[in-house]
């Protein structure tokens, strides 16, 4: 059925609305025509479910023109990328949110969570899209946040009509095909359309709004417990009592006032400088060497972004050169001999500028200074869970004692 004969869906006009879509937003290209569309009277608009099919009612279609339609095209596919069912089953499973109301406040929230970036430029905004304005809710936050600040109560009334499906809350609706249905996704699919999605915005991501664009990185490196805590440390090292100050005279002190004829400098605050120091010995492996990189991503995030404020040199029993970082992923790691993480000390407290914070990623299986290093230190330490039967630096199951107590020790993995 591809006319707009009455009680058909008007296949052309729906395909039409998601060329136009797909021109509007060239990086979500991929998505939009990986859903299937399937006719619907059940559904009020249209919805998705998890399994990437698109569920349309064909009054909607009728009534609707095609530069609003190219709109809900990108607003469902948004709400598959961005895995609200999974993210609303998880969330209900930690709060305790039961039953369709609760459900309801998902869908809501994920609505807001979407709208806020996605139309305009080229892409009409429907007719009875939401937006956080609505509840009085501020701009730019996530699903989960946007949940802790509202309930359905009086203000929330008129939005009791809007169904994005089981794709938007994780709630099975009637009108779902489940799992056995056809033209569904695989779970390995879904993950490479959102793979393919996420790299054609990091390809460009001059063209694409900040939500998307921290979708996109997070779809690459998905955030980890331990990239939390260690991007934490970080920040709470490079921001402790004299790290990045130091006295100038590019402003006086307001102190010279009391003593004529003499300047005296000021203490100014400058961006932290960071140093990591990445274990490279025979008893890391290479997947936790592909984990270290990851971790230097992090910190690179947790400084907001500034690559030029961080320095990594590899380390085992000798320390190798100290390289300004560009990209992660285009680190050479060097090494594969015994571990003496003391020499990685040294060589990163003689880097010019000096740093203001050491990150030792390791798995503990080193020798430590004696004393503590004039500046704060950040230990990653890859997880050992076996039972060690002596120190043996080509053990690859010993497990090491812990860092010293003047460094702040995060658990990788």
């Amino acid at each position: 059925m591809t006319s707009g004969a009455a009680g058909t869906l008007n296949l052309d006009k729906l395909y039409a609305a998601r060329l136009q879509a797909a021109r509007a937003r060239p990086y979500l290209a991929t998505a939009l025509f990986a859903l299937h569309p399937v006719e619907s009277r059940l559904v009020p608009t249209m919805a998705v479910d998890r399994h990437w099919r698109c569920y349309v009612s064909p009054v909607f279609v009728d009534r609707t023109p095609v530069e609003e339609l190219a709109g809900v095209w990108v607003h469902e596919v948004s709400h598959l990328l961005r895995n609200h069912h999974g993210r609303s089953d998880r969330v209900a499973s930690e709060r305790g949110l039961t039953g369709p109301g609760e459900r309801l406040r998902m869908n809501i929230a994920a609505d807001f969570e979407i709208n806020d970036d996605v139309y305009g430029d080229g892409l009409a905004r429907p007719e009875g899209a939401i937006e956080p304005s609505m509840l009085r809710l501020p701009q730019g936050e996530l699903m989960e946040e946007y949940l802790r600040q509202f309930r359905l109560g009086p203000d929330a009334q008129g939005l009791v009509w809007l169904d994005c499906g089981s794709g938007a809350d994780g709630l099975d609706r009637e009108w779902d095909l489940g799992p056995e249905g056809a033209n569904g996704l695989s779970a390995q699919e879904r993950d490479a359309v959102r793979f393919r999605v996420a790299q054609g915005i990091n390809a460009r991501p001059g063209n694409v709004p900040k939500g998307w664009q921290r979708w996109a990185e997070e779809a690459f490196h998905p955030p980890q417990p331990w990239r939390e805590l260690l991007g934490s440390a970080v920040r709470s090292a490079a921001c402790g009592p004299g790290a990045g100050e130091d006295y100038t005279h590019a402003r006086p002190s307001r102190r010279s006032a009391g003593l004529p004829g003499v300047i005296l400098p000021s203490l100014r605050r400058r961006p932290p400088r960071v140093c990591v120091v990445i274990d490279t010995s025979a008893s890391v492996s290479d997947a936790e060497l592909g984990s270290a990189l990851l971790e230097v991503a992090a910190i690179v995030h947790a400084l907001g972004g500034r690559r030029d404020l961080v320095k990594v040199l590899s380390c085992d029993a000798a320390a190798r050169v100290v390289n300004p970082l560009c990209r992660a992923e285009g680190l050479v790691l060097v090494g594969g001999g015994g571990t003496d993480l003391r020499t990685g000390f040294a060589q990163a407290l003689r880097t010019t500028p000096r740093p203001d914070v050491i990150v030792i990623l390791t798995d503990g299986q080193t020798p430590w200074p004696d004393t503590r290093p004039p500046c704060r230190t950040v230990v990653g330490l890859f997880s050992r869970d076996r039972t060690p039967p002596s120190w043996d630096e080509n053990d690859p199951d010993y497990v090491p004692h812990v860092p010293p107590e003047w460094a702040r020790v995060v658990v990788i993995g």
